[in-house]
């Protein structure tokens, strides 16, 4: 493997860390390196705040100067106002490593495209260029400055990375999230550890709304909150054929939400990002619109009699781990 392609397996790395929270930004990865030692590895965190560009600049200068910034890096504006400060050559040593084009347009942040043109730094590597019109040209700026481009290193991967966000600019990206055990196991209370637990919640927090079968309700009587990260709860759609819910339940109670009971499946149609907790039965119901899952597998082995009795074949797309828990994102075979 080339080190072009090692630096950028780890920018994409690091964007897989905060895949689907950036929505509906998409997951982006930034490394900068400096005489050949990596001084940032950054990634975008959260729609509205500084981009993974500009978080690993900053990181890059904490590093370079061995100083600290005295506000806050995740507010883009004042990021891209220290920035455009610093001597005009504090960068050009850097070669930078972005898992996407830098952004040419304005809107919520500044442009990424037209900071890099700024600070100029020695090379930009980009792994695949960004597909959206009126948000690419990026390049092409920096080109126009004199920066040395290089495009294409490790796209395949970044296209991966991307797929929600490409999938949500035309419908629904829809997600199912599984939790077991090692040996496949889903019953019994809580099965993963607390790290897995917040980040799901961190999901939760995001989606344009989040989809849970009747049955589940029923039997498990959950409340679907964002309670392990402190964010207002999502909206909940209960799939079922029947309205024969105890309204008393927490789920009912949660304030600012709202709940709905239906078995039709227009919600697909329209650009969101639905998250889905559920059973077999949801997966056999709704496996032609299931886009990606999401498992959480724990280190344990349990004699509980429910699991997923169902024949799928999956592709691994990415693996990680949450505290103790290994982490799966994978997506339906469909070859």
């Amino acid at each position: 493997m080339s080190s072009n392609k090692i630096y950028m397996t780890q920018a994409l790395k690091k964007a897989w860390q905060y895949q689907l929270r950036t929505y509906p930004n998409p997951a982006v990865g930034a490394l900068i390196l400096y005489n050949n030692e990596i001084v940032a590895l950054e990634a975008h965190q959260k729609a509205g705040t500084s981009h993974a560009e500009v978080l690993a600049f900053i990181s890059a200068y904490e590093t370079l100067s061995a100083g600290e910034i005295d506000f806050d890096r995740f507010d883009a504006h004042k990021a891209h106002e220290f920035l455009y400060a610093l001597p005009k050559e504090f960068f050009s040593e850097c070669i930078i490593y972005v898992t996407l084009e830098p952004c040419s347009h304005e809107g919520k942040t500044p442009s990424c495209a037209s900071l890099l043109a700024e600070l100029k730094p020695k090379k930009v590597v980009v792994a695949t260029l960004d597909p959206i019109e009126g948000h690419d040209g990026g390049l092409k700026r920096l080109e126009e400055q004199g920066i040395e481009l290089e495009v294409g290193v490790c796209e395949k991967e970044a296209l991966e990375l991307l797929e929600p966000f490409l999938i949500w600019q035309k419908r629904a990206f829809v997600l199912f999230k599984i939790a077991q055990t090692s040996n496949g196991k889903i019953g019994g209370g809580y099965l993963t550890c607390k790290e897995s637990l917040t980040h799901v919640h961190q999901l939760r927090s995001v989606c344009s709304k989040m989809m849970i079968g009747g049955n589940t309700v029923r039997v498990d009587r959950p409340t679907l909150d964002c309670r392990f990260t402190g964010d207002n709860a999502p909206d909940i759609i209960i799939y079922s054929k029947e309205d024969n819910f105890d309204r008393d339940i927490s789920l009912f109670s949660v304030n600012n939400r709202e709940v709905k009971i239906t078995n039709v499946l227009k919600i697909f149609d329209k650009p969101s990002f639905i998250f889905i907790e559920g059973g077999e039965g949801m997966i056999n119901a709704l496996k032609d619109k299931i886009d990606w899952f999401l498992q959480y597998q724990a280190p344990k082995l349990s004699s509980h009699t429910s699991s997923y009795s169902i024949d799928l074949n999956l592709e691994f797309l990415f693996q990680d781990k949450r505290g103790v828990d290994l982490l799966l994102w994978s997506k339906i075979d469909k070859e």
